[in-house]
């Protein structure tokens, strides 16, 4: 962690390795120049030597030749040589070469490239186009730069070996740049130049969060920092040529003499990483949280709050209605104790009169006696009053509860009925079954009239809207049985042809077997025809032997024996021919009338089965489906 936050207290010292291309599929540590410098970048910064036990360790000095412990030769290899560097980056990979130019597209269009950009473009630039990429590109790392007008060719690779760049580019291939053979250099050396401006972006990120270690001066490397490098890489590497493969003693004191050069200071250093800790467990508390998905989250509370927000706005209106009723009651109860009042007043200014009259008058003991028991029995009729009075607040207070116990109950039913309507398909009034039709009820719109006679209307659509679910179910139902007889009609005819099928089979059985006997008889005939003609030939012979007993006369009869047998044998090849002509007509004509009706009888049966199951699985859905809203609407029926 020290040599991390080492690297970091000069943020103006970009190292010349960060500035190489750090990913392996593009170039190794290997191809990392220590002479080279960045005169635009800033400092250097100090590349951590490496350490470990692995043979195949890359070191600026050249790869390791012999074992541990065993003296090195030291070649020197990696400084001033003449030997060119190869690139071990896949440029004529296809796919290499295809990613390298997605990257530089989404590099130049996220940068604001002002030119026009396209695959195709991109595939084989010209000339033209490679540099003014090249000078966006370059003007990333130096604003001011400006490319000169002329001899472009021989200006990008001086400027190319001038930023560091490891490989050759030659000024032939800037002629031709979107040839097949020199376009896969070109577009390496942009990538490599591309990952310079970004690792250059990320040092000045750097150097804007570390600014604090400066405290305002700028080292600059001169002569103790040269010195001290200089005395660490000899020692390293002494003691590497000896063998050694561990460096930790000189890593320690180099790292304490450069604190002591940059004045690091250790308390800082603390409060940094331990602010690095915190904002690390922040950043990883972050990703825990994005990668719940809170927008659906809120959105998912906000579509609660609404549904609470709408059931809070319906019990508020139930609330106001129950509130307009108590009001109500509450006046004509005020207008009751007003009359009260006024009918007291009058008693009381009654009470004053007659007071009044008997200071004034003189009373006689009857008198006396009779306005006594007067006046107790107006205190009577007062007290039987007021009593009255509370008996009847506290039956109204008890009115007031057990309507409220009633509506709430009202209430339920009346959510339940709502519920069953909505499952139903009845409310509102543009739902499937409501036929235009207003099932919903509203209790606190109108007075107890309207709600008998609402659900009176209520019930009657209900009950004419089962009639017509069952008239559509005996509709149905009459539709299936003409279906299934429809079904066994074409049953029956698939019967029928099923059997003209068969006799068919028959006749063309019995046709081949007169064929196959008219054949034999053919056989047979052609066999006696043999056997004749080697008779006469036999004859003949004979005729031959007594060829002095006769010779004209035989070879007459020979003639005649000749003609008779050519004529004899043109009309049975004539009536065999017409045989087998007509024997062949009527198979071929049988074959094309037995597949024709069996493919005319295939069709019509599939049709036929298939017409038959989706009508019947349609019905049966259907039924299935009218029997469950029956159901649902008879027990509705009931529980109204």
């Amino acid at each position: 962690m020290e040599r991390v936050r080492l690297s970091r207290v000069k943020g103006n010292r970009p190292s010349e390795q960060s500035l190489r291309v750090q990913d392996s599929n593009r170039m190794s540590l290997m191809y990392t120049t220590p002479q080279s410098k960045q005169p635009s970048f800033g400092k250097l910064n100090i590349p951590k030597p490496q350490s470990g036990t692995s043979e195949r360790r890359t070191s600026f000095f050249g790869p390791r030749t012999s074992g541990v412990g065993m003296p090195r030769n030291s070649t020197m290899s990696g400084f001033g040589g003449t030997e060119k560097i190869k690139d071990a980056r896949p440029l004529h990979d296809k796919s290499y070469v295809q990613q390298c130019i997605r990257q530089l597209h989404e590099f130049l269009t996220e940068q604001g490239y002002p030119g026009t950009l396209s695959s195709k473009t991109l595939q084989s630039p010209s000339t033209k186009e490679f540099v003014k990429m090249f000078e966006f590109i370059y003007c990333q790392l130096d604003p001011t730069f400006e490319m000169p007008n002329s001899k472009v060719e021989e200006e990008v690779p001086a400027l190319f070996k001038t930023l560091g760049y490891p490989f050759v580019l030659s000024k032939c291939s800037m002629y031709s740049v979107g040839a097949p053979h020199t376009w896969p250099q070109a577009l390496g050396a942009l990538m490599w130049l591309i990952d310079n401006v970004k690792i250059n972006w990320s040092l000045s990120k750097q150097e804007l969060l570390f600014s604090d270690f400066n405290e305002g001066e700028n080292i600059e490397e001169g002569s103790e920092f040269n010195k001290l490098f200089l005395d660490y890489t000899a020692e390293t590497y002494s003691k590497f040529m000896q063998g050694d493969d561990t460096f930790e003693e000189e890593d320690e004191a180099f790292l304490v003499k450069l604190k002591k050069l940059y004045n690091v200071d250790e308390a800082l250093l603390v409060t940094m990483e331990e602010k690095h800790r915190i904002l690390t467990d922040e950043v990883e508390k972050l990703e825990k949280e994005s990668q719940t998905d809170r927008l659906m989250t809120k959105r998912m509370e906000k579509m609660k709050l609404q549904a609470d927000l709408k059931k809070l706005q319906s019990y508020r209106a139930s609330l106001d209605s129950f509130k307009d009723n108590l009001e109500k009651k509450d006046s004509e109860l005020n207008a009751e104790l007003e009359i009260s009042i006024s009918h007291l007043e009058t008693l009381k200014h009654e009470r004053n009169e007659l007071q009044h009259l008997l200071q004034n008058q003189k009373f006689t003991p009857a008198d006396v006696e009779r306005i006594n028991r007067e006046k107790r029995e107006l205190q009577q009729t007062i007290s039987s009053l007021t009593k009255s009075l509370e008996n009847a607040e506290q039956h109204k207070w008890n009115e007031e509860i057990a309507l409220a116990k009633v509506k709430e109950k009202a209430e339920l039913k009346l959510a339940e009925y709502h519920k069953l309507a909505r499952k139903l398909k009845l409310i509102p009034i543009s739902a499937e079954n409501a036929c235009g039709h207003d099932f919903e009820i509203r209790p606190f719109e109108c007075g107890a009239g309207s709600m008998v006679q609402c659900k009176t209307q209520i019930q009657m659509q209900l009950r004419k809207l089962v009639g017509d679910v069952e008239e559509e179910n005996s509709r149905l139902t009459n539709m299936k049985l003409s279906l299934e007889e429809s079904c066994e009609q074409v049953n029956s005819i698939i019967t029928d042809k099923t059997n003209d099928l068969k006799q068919l089979r028959e006749q063309i059985r019995k046709l081949d077997e007169r064929l196959e006997g008219e054949k034999q008889e053919l056989a047979r005939e052609e066999q006696e025809w043999a056997a004749e003609m080697e008779s006469v030939e036999n004859h003949r012979k004979l005729l031959e032997k007594k060829v002095n007993y006769g010779y004209d006369e035989s070879v007459q009869q020979l003639k005649a024996a000749q003609q008779q047998y050519h004529l004899v044998l043109q009309e049975t090849n004539e009536e065999r021919r017409t045989v087998a002509n007509n024997l062949a007509s009527v198979f071929t004509t049988a074959a094309n009338h037995l597949s024709i009706t069996e493919k005319c009888l295939e069709d019509l049966h599939s049709r036929v089965q298939r017409i038959c199951s989706k009508a019947v699985e349609e019905d049966e859905a259907a039924i299935q489906k009218l029997q469950e809203t029956l159901k649902d609407f008879m027990s509705k029926a009931k529980n109204v």
